[in-house]
């Protein structure tokens, strides 16, 4: 009797230490678990969605580093040019010019600044639908492991892989979100 029970009990411990990958590979699911952890920033920046919109972003964040740089590039060539003025000017009238072009510049950069601002927001926008959408997949992975919370690694002090459900959730997620192109129901 001895010698089942600790083959049982060898068994249920290389059972519950099965990384998640694995499980899934074999067709078990996410291990049995009251508790389960996640990393959500790699279950974004690894799912389709995730990297469909980080490339978006990058591509829209460099358009406006380029905006940014012909604007400085003119603002430079316009200050020089006023500069290359002055000695030919009124004091009062480059002064009025001087100012003019101030202001423009504090203009231009107010404006840039929300365009910065803008894209923050809507990268930030879009992490969320994907994590709105994401709640039903997880929530289903935590039934299916019998667990009453999934909390996120970086939350954690010390936890086993085994618990680790990324990449399942990952999984999942690509397949009912796909890459985010397709409008979100």
């Amino acid at each position: 009797m001895g010698r089942l029970t600790a083959s049982l009990a060898l068994v249920l411990t290389a059972w519950v230490w099965l990384l998640p990958g694995e499980a899934a590979a074999q067709g078990i699911g996410p291990v049995q678990s009251p508790i389960l952890t996640i990393d959500s920033d790699r279950l974004f920046s690894e799912s389709d969605f995730g990297k469909q919109t980080v490339a978006e972003f990058e591509a829209r964040g460099a358009e406006l580093a380029a905006e940014n740089r012909r604007i400085e590039e003119a603002l430079e060539a316009e200050e020089q040019a006023l500069t290359e003025q002055r000695a030919t000017m009124d004091p009062a009238e480059f002064r009025t010019l001087a100012d003019a072009f101030d202001e423009k510049v504090q203009t231009t950069r107010r404006a840039q600044d929300a365009k910065n601002r803008e894209l923050s927001q809507d990268f930030e926008q879009r992490r969320n639908v994907f994590l709105n959408a994401a709640a039903p997949v997880l929530e289903g992975l935590m039934r299916e492991a019998g667990a009453a919370v999934i909390m996120d690694k970086r939350a954690l002090f010390l936890s086993s892989n085994a618990i680790d459900i990324t990449d399942l959730a990952t999984e999942r997620l690509n397949a009912v979100l796909g890459d985010g192109r397709a409008p979100l129901e």
